[in-house]
């Protein structure tokens, strides 16, 4: 219903409707505050890269992250990586994880960005402090943020969208008529607007998710998709018929698709259900960081990685090195004097 809502196929988005002025204005207040200086933005002597997006729901935004760690690591920087840790209920915060974190701690996505990237990550609803964490346990070249674009609190030098290309706007109302959690004028200020599948207007980057071979989350076994046969697919993500229409597309029709809510909590019980034992379980890798510790022979996972254009790639990097570069010439500076 909600998805109905949110696209402008159903009308019920008129009722809720007061409730989305109400959101926008606590929304622009909010950001107001900052920007006059009447609550304080941390910042850092490092730039800070926010991932994040206008809308609620899944858009792509950590497959976003991930490349954008992994290539500047590749570069030979330094990289740490800060999220609210959505759904994780840690003891305390901030919370710099290592391998005894799970996602009941940190939440399911600082965990795969962690398991796959080996960059430090740390997790706190206060952002700020999750950087000054991370600088605290070791010297960084620059920040990137897993979401955050409303978190004004903390002060940031790079700002990227990531919409999904299907469903974009929808209605382009406010939480919760609509899907936005700010408006699309937003976009003016960003420094790029990256577009998971779709088709991407001009001025924005397009961005495709490609899957590789699937993994078996008890062994590590690597295996083609089209070896795994017959399969259920299951996904617990923002948008789960991008995953279905993944596994699809790699040439596979699975007996049965199931759609879990974002962030679902799983049981061993629970998945048992899904899959016969001659059945694959087959599932995201945003689920399996959430299930390994009681995974069954025939549950796999299906990895995917972003692919943006050779150019765009220069241009987001270069943006990214610039700043860092900027920085490392002021503490230089001040070293000097």
């Amino acid at each position: 219903m909600i998805a109905r809502i949110w696209s402008g196929a159903s009308q019920l988005y008129l009722l809720l409707l007061p409730f989305s002025w109400l959101y926008g204005l606590v929304t622009a207040l909010i950001r107001y505050s900052y920007r006059r200086g009447w609550r304080k933005v941390h910042r850092f002597s490092l730039p800070i890269v926010v991932v994040g997006n206008l809308t609620a729901g899944g858009n792509g935004k950590t497959p976003a992250v991930l490349w954008l760690v992994t290539q500047l690591q590749a570069r030979g920087w330094r990289v740490g990586v800060v999220s609210r840790g959505y759904g994780g209920r840690a003891a305390q915060y901030p919370l710099l994880l290592d391998a005894t974190t799970t996602s009941e701690q940190c939440g399911d996505e600082p965990l795969l960005i962690w398991q796959r990237t080996g960059a430090p990550v740390a997790v706190a609803p206060r952002r700020a402090e999750a950087v000054a964490v991370l600088l605290r346990a070791q010297p960084l070249d620059v920040v990137v943020t897993d979401d955050g674009l409303q978190h004004y609190a903390l002060g940031r030098d790079i700002e990227w969208v990531v919409i999904d290309g299907e469903r974009r706007f929808g209605n382009g109302w406010w939480l919760p008529a609509g899907p936005m959690r700010e408006r699309a004028d937003r976009l003016q200020q960003v420094q790029a607007i990256i577009v998971n599948g779709g088709d991407a207007r001009p001025g924005e980057v397009p961005m495709r998710l490609v899957a590789g071979a699937a993994v078996n989350l008890l062994t590590g076994e690597r295996r083609a998709l089209s070896g795994l046969t017959p399969v259920v697919a299951m996904a617990g993500i923002g948008h789960p018929p991008r995953f279905f229409a993944t596994v699809r597309a790699g040439g596979v029709t699975p007996v049965r698709e199931v759609a879990f809510g974002d962030h679902q909590a799983y049981r061993q019980q629970m998945l048992d259900a899904l899959a016969a034992p001659d059945e694959q379980l087959l599932m995201t890798e945003k689920d399996a960081v959430k299930c390994r510790s009681f995974a069954r022979a025939n549950w796999w996972y299906l990895p995917v990685d972003a692919q943006l254009p050779k150019g765009a790639q220069q241009r987001l990097l270069t943006l990214v090195e610039q700043a860092i570069q900027r920085y490392r010439e002021v503490a230089d500076g001040g070293a000097k004097t």
